[in-house]
């Protein structure tokens, strides 16, 4: 009875909010912070056209059929099936400057941004990175509310976080966790050290914003680590500075440049770090210099171990692609390598990372995304040319790297990172001569490209539809 009774009175204490937890210390809460903010977070939606019957591949038995009848793939009246990519974004400007994830909107024919007022609005593309996962895009609209930035290096593991999203096109939903760690590496992708969180992230949520206690955006929840599909307590985010910078760029030239030294890396291990007489394990071990490279060039040898770059410590394999790509093209830096049991400087000028595609403009066409000065309609091909330091890499002295493929192009086996050097016979330094030579097979059916591909050239024939 006693027992019952301490039971009762413990529960109305609780039920008062006269128990606190021992320490004192209260949960957070975000009440404020979503009043304040949350209409700064807008919902995303893209439409993409594929082929198809656009039959359900989910049995109507399956838990997840409901889910795919309202989220997937939809049918249209000419029975193509319209994919629908949902996502998430935060207003950067007032004059209508979004920033959201490059998955987001990628080869997206149109692009529907939708405000918590219930408003909508066709976005325009002015950019994205695929490297870093980063888009810009742009409605017409002004007086909005925008978003404050952070310092994601202030931010600390442990420290709560917030974010706001559409998951599975729920809008403005509200998840909250702590730090899990920062400077994350995922493997492909050598240049965004990731927030990691446990905030509920799930499909919907890529490109919202990531929010400190201050109300400042940190990063943009971009990733989870999942076994199902669904999220697992592993969150990614991209740190906000990374972020701000790429789109700047996107923004104000249209492009992202980084810096690259033309070197093979990989991890020192204690036993490595023990054979080379290193203290501790640590550093960026190069296991091959590119010929005629930045690296190369300064005199950096196979089995050096960087330790610094441009005055920056290079702990792990991890942060050397960071740093480098943050570098300027161009700027002379000094890297600090451990060779043969001594410290050596050595001066260093950085070259350039070839352009990724980007997507500067209209949702008009079937190619939204597509800047029209770098397509072939006919052939399917979107192409860049080559810069200076892929035709030394790649002994060429003209050519096109192609940097997206559809149509008859995909359908011959053509892939994005073949280079196109001729096409029947006819050498192509320029996409506007590539036009031309196009123009005189107007009524050709088929064409022959040649493409180099890795270390080999192969001829690749095309059949043009009419």
């Amino acid at each position: 009875m006693t027992s019952v009774l301490f039971k009762k009175i413990f529960i109305s204490f609780v039920l008062l909010g006269w128990l606190v937890p021992a320490s004192g210390v209260e949960l957070p809460d975000f009440t404020g912070l979503v009043e304040e903010y949350g209409a700064t977070v807008v919902n995303i939606t893209g439409q993409r056209s594929s082929g198809g019957s656009g039959a359900s591949p989910v049995p109507e038995n399956d838990p997840f059929y409901e889910w795919y009848r309202r989220f997937g793939p939809q049918e249209n009246p000419r029975g193509q099936q319209q994919s629908v990519s949902r996502g998430s974004g935060f207003i950067l400007g007032q004059d209508g400057l979004i920033l959201t994830n490059a998955h987001v909107v990628e080869n997206t024919t149109e692009i529907t941004v939708k405000l918590t007022d219930k408003r909508e609005f066709v976005a325009k593309v002015i950019g994205f990175d695929k490297r870093t996962d980063i888009a810009v895009i742009k409605i017409e609209a002004s007086d909005l509310p925008k978003v404050k930035i952070g310092h994601p290096d202030k931010l600390k593991v442990g420290e709560w976080v917030l974010a706001i999203g559409a998951p599975f096109g729920f809008e403005n939903s509200v998840t909250a966790g702590i730090v899990s760690a920062k400077g994350r590496s995922l493997p492909q992708e050598n240049y965004v050290p990731f927030i990691q969180t446990d905030v509920a992230i799930n499909p919907g949520n890529s490109g919202g914003p990531l929010f400190n206690l201050a109300g400042e955006v940190v990063g943009i929840n971009s990733q989870i680590y999942s076994r199902t599909g669904g999220f697992m307590g592993l969150s990614f985010a991209i740190p906000i500075d990374v972020a701000v910078d790429v789109a700047e760029q996107l923004r104000t030239t249209g492009r992202v440049s980084r810096g690259r030294i033309g070197v093979v890396i990989q991890q020192v291990t204690k036993d490595l770090a023990e054979s080379f007489g290193l203290e501790k394990a640590e550093g960026a071990l190069v296991n091959s210099v590119q010929s005629g490279g930045p690296a190369a060039r300064a005199g950096i040898e196979t089995s050096d171990v960087i330790l610094k770059f441009n005055g920056k410590n290079v702990e792990s394999v991890g942060d050397l692609p960071r740093i480098v790509a943050q570098t300027k093209p161009g700027t002379k830096v000094t890297v600090e390598v451990w060779r043969k049991g001594k410290m050596q400087s050595i001066q260093l000028v950085v070259g350039e990372i070839p352009d990724d595609p980007i997507a500067s403009n209209s949702n008009s066409d079937s190619s939204a995304n597509t800047s029209k000065n770098d397509t072939v309609d006919r052939l399917g091909l979107r192409l860049a040319p080559l810069s200076s330091d892929q035709k030394e890499e790649l002994s060429l002295t003209g050519g096109l790297l192609v940097i997206g493929v559809r149509g008859p192009a995909a359908n011959s086996g053509i892939r994005e990172g073949d280079v196109v050097i001729a096409i029947n016979n006819n050498d192509v330094t320029t996409i506007d001569q590539l036009k031309k030579l196009m123009k005189k097979y107007d009524k050709s059916r088929s064409v022959a490209l040649l493409v180099k591909r890795g270390d080999g050239s192969i001829y690749v024939p095309i059949r043009l539809p009419k």
